[in-house]
């Protein structure tokens, strides 16, 4: 980031450098990031696999943990909530307040 800071005393053949070098550094990091989709794709394909099998075979595929898991998102709990993490509801008036 430091290349970018001194634009006006650079060359124009410096600013063509340092844009085929960012440009060059762009592309290694799409093929990275594609080669990191590719092995999340595998491995997704891998969990639905064992999952199929699983179920072929009879067995369940939603644990009561899951169940779990997904009424407290559901309910808008997090991992340590013990309260809804929506808007609090206000406490129902006493008649005898008015």
């Amino acid at each position: 980031m430091d290349d970018i800071v001194d634009l006006v005393s650079r060359s124009d053949d410096d600013l063509r450098a340092l844009v085929a070098e960012l440009e060059a550094e762009e592309r290694e990091i799409s093929r990275r990031r594609r080669m990191l989709h590719g092995k999340l794709d595998i491995l997704r394909a891998e969990l639905v696999m064992r999952l199929q099998h699983k179920h072929n075979q009879g067995e369940s595929v939603i644990s009561v943990d899951d169940v779990h898991r997904l009424s407290r998102i559901l309910a808008g709990l997090g991992p340590g909530d013990d309260e809804p993490t929506g808007e609090a509801t206000p406490a129902a008036e006493d008649p005898g307040e008015r």
